[in-house]
């Protein structure tokens, strides 16, 4: 069966990216995936400190990043990039995390399209060798594009679904290295 993790790059109580990146998950379990959501929240990831081994939940957070067969990385858009808390949780992750893997993105904006935080995680991604999905989803003045847990706007909704249904359709593009 194939495996697809979420992981949310945001801490926020009543976080978009959460609320998108379950949708994603959704569209994925349709297509019969396993999925698993990794909320920051739950893992105590320190500020990375590269001379200690296996800081807080490292060692647990990169072992379920290692084992899915794709990640969704979903995170809410500061000064034009993406999250740091997402930047530091990604800095425990390496090639043994990523190599092979297929990643699908989602950025979540209060403003305009965040393109510039999906090319950020793109190149991030790219570095690792990851295989990055071609569709990306990005949600532009989130304040207007959800109605409580749901979208609204169809159109996003549907971009949301389709890169959760492409982490399934390509999540064997390449072979995991482990």
């Amino acid at each position: 069966m194939t495996t697809i993790v979420a992981v949310a790059g945001s801490l926020r109580e009543r976080s978009h990216t959460r609320v998108a990146l379950r949708h994603a998950l959704d569209a994925a379990a349709e297509r019969g995936a396993e999925t698993d959501f990794l909320d920051l929240r739950a893992f105590d990831l320190p500020p990375l400190n590269p001379d200690v081994a296996d800081q807080g939940d490292s060692a647990a957070f990169t072992r379920q990043v290692r084992h899915a067969d794709a990640i969704l990385l979903g995170t809410p858009v500061y000064h034009g990039s993406y999250s740091g808390v997402l930047k530091n949780a990604l800095d425990y992750c390496g090639r043994d995390e990523f190599d092979g893997a297929t990643v699908g993105l989602l950025a979540v904006s209060g403003g305009a399209f965040p393109v510039s935080a999906l090319d950020h995680l793109r190149v991030v991604c790219r570095t690792l060798d990851a295989w990055v999905v071609p569709h990306q989803a990005g949600i532009p003045r989130a304040s207007s594009a959800f109605d409580g847990d749901d979208f609204a706007d169809e159109q996003l909704a549907g971009r949301v679904e389709t890169l959760g249904r492409r982490v399934v359709e390509f999540a064997h593009i390449e072979s995991r290295s482990e």
